[in-house]
């Protein structure tokens, strides 16, 4: 795989795939069909390699399809889909049709659950392997395999007639992004890959505002733990270590996508992580226009975390009695709620309350980093009353 550029065979997969989709191929056998053509092309390759590496993988692939279906409705099927032109989003005027793009709505449809939707998008537009797959989750490679397949049957029955669904399939892009880094996979960059290629498809402002809301978080991704693996807060971080090429490039897309007057949830989120890249440091952030874009964001989606985070912005700008007074209006059944409630107390001066609260949140964080930073800041706190 090395000497063939597994990277470059990685990015053929799912223009392959959404080519034999498109044709008519079910899911589910078009998938193993390509698979079967990459297994050739590994073993042919290195001898003898082709002038159009697209062409011969799709060309083997339905080969290897058509063998296994030869029946009269893949035939019929396949004639069905023939003739389509455009792909619909629901919210947005038609598009030039593009092989890919089938995919993502499939990967993303709604009879799927958001951890089935992730895994078989990882593995149809990733090209990630299922041992990758299950190691970046966690899971037995057994048991995500079953969760693939049962995804793959899934959407095999499902006909591309029908508008599709961009802001699920952002959801899901959304989703793989948060996972971050697991094992041998980085889940991020393969988000932040996924959605570059799904811009040049979709000229959507919320597809860039998702990118843009990626690449800004990304670049912030070398300070955020120290050499010893430990979490670095926001307010700590050595922003030289940011990444200002990534900030540049997500600013410049964000700009472009709001030029466009048709904000969106993402595109909000991406302002809001704009203005923490563009602030040399804690102190000199604009926090008063944050709290504007978190408003703006709750009249998109007014969902508990966005009130969290709210709270946290309302704190910075208005003082922590201003943002405890904000929390009050978020579920303390919410992640990272007690943890919040720690800093804007400690902010208030409340040290004891503080202490307890860091200790508290400690117990129910649900990765070892962040229960490790609250610890400590519990312990400092601790020490020092």
């Amino acid at each position: 795989m090395d000497e063939l550029d597994a990277d470059a065979l990685r990015r053929l997969i799912p223009l392959v795939l959404g080519v034999l989709v498109h044709r008519g191929a079910e899911f589910a056998a078009a998938e193993d069909a390509v698979q079967e053509a990459l297994v050739e092309a590994v073993d042919v390759w290195p001898g003898d390699p082709p002038r159009e590496p697209r062409a011969w993988l799709t060309t083997v692939a339905w080969r290897r399809y058509l063998d296994g279906h030869r029946s009269e409705t893949a035939r019929r099927r396949r004639e069905d889909r023939s003739h389509a032109q455009t792909v619909p989003l629901t919210d947005a005027a038609p598009v030039p049709a593009d092989d890919t793009l089938w995919l993502y709505f499939l990967c993303a449809h709604p009879g799927l659950s958001p951890s089935s939707a992730v895994a078989l998008t990882l593995r149809a537009l990733g090209g990630l392997t299922t041992r990758q797959i299950a190691d970046a989750y966690l899971v037995p490679e057994a048991t995500m395999a079953q969760r693939i397949s049962r995804a793959k049957r899934t959407v095999s029955g499902v006909r591309l007639d029908q508008p599709g669904d961009v802001t699920t399939v952002l959801r899901v892009l959304y989703l793989v992004f948060n996972e971050g880094y697991s094992g041998d996979v980085d889940l991020a960059a393969e988000a932040i890959r996924l959605a570059r290629q799904l811009a040049t498809v979709v000229d959507h402002p919320e597809v860039a505002g998702l990118l843009a809301l990626m690449l800004l978080h990304h670049a912030r991704r070398p300070a955020r733990t120290d050499a010893a693996g430990q979490l670095v807060p926001l307010a700590e971080q050595d922003r030289s270590r940011w990444d200002t090429g990534l900030i540049a490039e997500g600013v410049e897309i964000l700009q472009a996508a709001l030029a466009r007057d048709r904000l969106g949830e993402y595109q909000a989120q991406a302002a809001i992580a704009a203005l923490h890249a563009d602030a040399p440091s804690t102190g000199e952030t604009d926090w008063v226009q944050i709290v504007e874009w978190f408003d703006e964001l709750l009249r998109l989606a007014d969902t508990p975390v966005a009130r969290l985070n709210r709270a946290v912005a309302v704190g910075e700008a208005d003082g922590p009695r201003a943002g405890l007074a904000a929390l009050n209006d978020v579920p303390c059944t919410v992640p990272r709620w007690t943890a919040v409630a720690a800093h804007l107390h400690e902010s208030a001066g409340e040290t004891t309350v503080a202490a307890r609260l860091y200790a508290e949140a400690s117990a129910a964080a649900t990765n070892a980093a962040e229960r490790d930073h609250l610890l400590r800041q519990a312990a400092r706190l601790n020490a020092t009353g």
